[in-house]
């Protein structure tokens, strides 16, 4: 047990470190990200010193149950895809400009626009494609009209990661927890939907109040002209998006699993998108540019802390942890603890341990348990930017387009925001459940 929870510390600490100190090494002319690779040397250490037997390992990715590492990593890249191909065509950017046309030169309406088509997208497609589709826009946007990006880019970034916690395919994190426990898409919605617009709503508020003075001039912008590059991929993928929302609804009452939805509209989508340049004989860079954009890196990352679990688990770790938060106001330690556990170690990892903690809880306990480490995982998002790979990829972003959002801003305005909406998320899931 000793060695394990040395290699286990180790590694978290070398993980946040590099997060921190070294998020990527140049290989040629790309960058590699190092945290996957700290997790895999951790996960590889712990296999070849047997702290963790093998057996164990494969037994658990063939096993046919919820919590299937493979099972989550194809429901979570299956969504992505359908998301990112409608970005690639150009969809969110041309929702974006919408709003902007829309809102006209009143910041405090622009900024509302921002805010709410965050949450709306968020919502139906995820946290991280959101930060990856608007952060960029934002930054052109505020540097065209000569605004202050700051009011713009903590909304986007708060709004991506309060209303991911509406669906569970709004954030990975949601995805393993609730899969874990097995609980299915609407049994989610149903617990889920009054805590988040509850927080949402204090968030929006306490935004709206921190740069208040800011929002109160006039813009005075350049109008961009953005087109959709392809109207069937555009109308292909909205079909299949909602498809696959409807389904996601309903697979509880057809008993069918969410990642075998996604896995066979995200395949259609495919299939659809070929058929397409087959007969158009074009757009295959767009195709490519989709593949590209994947997250590919979540593979080695989900995978090695999984083995790191397993190892938790195998030398009893989980049970003390489990033991140590104990069995009282659950809500309240499980969403604390995994709150600042998500800005020790990222929420994936956060997610995967905390899913074997409440193990020896009743039911109704470890529901609780669940729910409330859900809500750490996504709020926890943005009190740093170690919280989840969100704030990784947006503090990146921002320094590319010379924003000045570095490590200071970023958990001033976090823990202003963060916590005020923990409290109140935690305090309406308590009174749900």
């Amino acid at each position: 047990m000793i060695a394990t929870s040395v290699i286990v510390i180790v590694t978290f600490v070398l993980l946040t470190s590099s997060i921190l100190f070294l998020p990527s090494l140049k290989a040629g002319k790309r960058r590699v990200a190092t945290y996957w690779i700290v997790a895999l040397a951790g996960a590889v250490l712990l296999l070849s010193l047997r702290l963790v037997p093998l057996r164990e390992v494969g037994e658990a990715l063939v096993a046919d149950d919820s919590i299937n590492p493979l099972k989550i990593l194809i429901l979570f890249f299956s969504m992505t895809f359908l998301s990112v191909v409608l970005d690639e065509v150009g969809f969110f950017r041309y929702l974006a400009n919408k709003a902007v046309r829309l809102a006209g030169r009143k910041q405090f309406s622009l900024f509302t626009t921002f805010y709410f088509l965050t949450a709306i997208l968020t919502v139906f497609t995820s946290n991280d494609v959101v930060i990856l589709t608007l952060t960029p826009f934002i930054c052109f946007f505020c540097k065209n009209a000569k605004a202050d990006p700051l009011p713009y880019l903590v909304g986007e970034f708060a709004a991506a990661n309060t209303w991911s916690m509406m669906l569970v395919i709004g954030n990975p994190t949601n995805v393993y927890l609730a899969t874990s426990a097995g609980i299915d898409f609407l049994g989610y919605l149903r617990v889920m939907a009054l805590p988040t617009l509850v927080s949402g709503a204090l968030e929006f508020a306490l935004i709206a109040l921190l740069f208040g003075r800011r929002l109160k001039a006039e813009l005075s912008p350049e109008e961009e002209r953005v087109e959709i590059t392809s109207k069937p991929d555009l109308i292909v993928g909205l079909i299949h998006l909602g498809v696959c929302l409807l389904f996601l609804v309903l697979s509880g009452y057809l008993h069918i699993e969410m990642w075998l939805v996604s896995a066979v509209c995200a395949g259609s989508l495919l299939l659809s998108l070929l058929v397409i340049r087959l007969v158009m004989r074009s757009g295959w860079r767009t195709l490519g540019d989709s593949f590209a954009r994947l997250p590919w890196q979540l593979i080695p990352f989900v995978l090695s802390m999984f083995v790191i679990v397993i190892a938790i688990r195998y030398q009893g770790i989980s049970a003390k942890l489990g033991a140590f938060l104990g069995e009282k106001q659950v809500v309240w330690t499980y969403g604390v603890s995994s709150f600042f556990a998500a800005n020790l170690i990222n929420n994936i990892p956060m997610s995967i341990l905390f899913s074997t903690l409440p193990t020896a809880l009743s039911e109704a306990a470890k529901t609780q348990a669940i729910f409330a480490s859900v809500v750490g995982s996504n709020v926890g998002a943005f009190l740093t930017p170690i919280g989840a790979l969100a704030g990784i990829m947006f503090t990146d972003l921002t320094a590319r387009y010379e924003v000045k959002y570095g490590f200071k801003e970023f958990i001033t305005y976090g823990a202003m925001i963060s916590l005020p909406t923990l409290a109140a998320a935690l305090f309406v899931l308590r009174l749900v459940l």
